[in-house]
């Protein structure tokens, strides 16, 4: 393993006769030298949450919501494909912090780089949504012109805080980079009442496009996955589901997207060939209630690799 990584602590439920679970099955088929399908990488930060004045917590987040993705089971529709899936892919634990925000993202790059780069679709659990940012620079660091899209109730395009990056920044720092490597962002689940005008001016200032809540619905989100042409980098701030479903994030969402309609926009990521990499970010073990974001965020993996059974080769 990458000295920019440490294994993870997640434990895997103990296995009972014919009824293997996920974490029983991940990585079965992969040997030696062989490039993982999809990987899972933790990103333990919450420094850009707490420069942003939220609720700090969301650095406990990958390995609780690893736990709740190893105990499921694979797809009872599906078994067998995406049995195969997972048996072909790789936890390769999370990225070792140095506490330095900026370094820390420039490592996390780092690591998204090289797997991108190998072939592998790159699964992200954050951590704060500055863990966005970090996913970026993997794109840049291979020079990738790339499209990002964002599931979240806000639009995380707001202004550096004396210069620094933050939780509410990472697709302005993206979209303003000198790379040039953002190709376009889009950013749907938006609620009007969290929403900066000058925030969405801003986006389509730089040629990106905004999707209230209240306008998605499955086949807008279908539409929307078409529409791309370039490769792209995700994002699912859990923020954005209603806090009804999802308690435990740094800033809980009312009246946010329903569990149906985000699972959807998951699984179509899955299943969307120009779908490279995706970040589950924002849930805060220390405040939720009864689990409930924590298994939301390890679902919205399931629904992903579920669509990427869809996938061609």
């Amino acid at each position: 393993m990458s000295s920019m990584l440490a294994p993870s602590k997640a434990a895997t439920p103990s296995m009972k006769s014919g009824d293997p679970r996920i974490g029983h099955l991940l990585g079965r088929n992969l040997t030696d030298g062989r490039t993982p399908k999809a990987v899972l990488l933790g990103f333990e930060s919450d420094e850009g949450v707490k420069r942003n004045g939220g609720r700090e917590g969301a650095r406990r987040a990958p390995d609780a919501i690893r736990e709740a993705l190893f105990a499921f089971t694979p797809d009872a529709e599906q078994p067998v494909a995406f049995t195969r899936l997972i048996e072909q892919m790789q936890d390769i634990g999370n990225v070792v912090l140095s506490g330095d925000l900026e370094k820390d993202q420039e490592s996390l790059g780092n690591v998204v780089a090289n797997y991108l780069a190998a072939g592998s679709i790159v699964i992200i659990i954050g951590g704060g949504h500055e863990t966005s940012y970090g996913h970026f620079l993997g794109y840049v660091n291979n020079a990738t012109r790339v499209s990002l899209l964002s599931w979240d109730a806000h639009p995380d395009v707001r202004e550096l805080v004396n210069g620094k990056g933050h939780s509410g920044s990472p697709f302005r720092q993206a979209i303003l980079h000198p790379s040039r490597c953002c190709v376009d962002y889009r950013v749907g689940g938006v609620l009007p009442y969290s929403a900066n005008v000058e925030h969405l001016k801003f986006i389509k200032e730089n040629g990106g496009h905004y999707f209230f809540k209240d306008r998605l619905d499955f086949g807008t989100i279908e539409n929307l996955y078409r529409r791309f042409n370039y490769p792209v980098m995700a994002s699912f701030d859990v923020d954005a589901v209603d806090a009804s479903f999802a308690p435990g994030v740094s800033a809980p969402a009312s009246f946010g997207m329903y569990p149906e309609v985000w699972f959807s926009a998951a699984e179509q990521a899955g299943s969307c060939e120009r779908v490279r990499s995706i970040d589950i970010v924002e849930v805060n073990p220390d405040v939720d209630l009864d689990r409930r974001a924590i298994k939301l965020a390890a679902l919205t993996i399931w629904y992903f690799l579920r669509g990427m059974c869809h996938r061609r080769g």
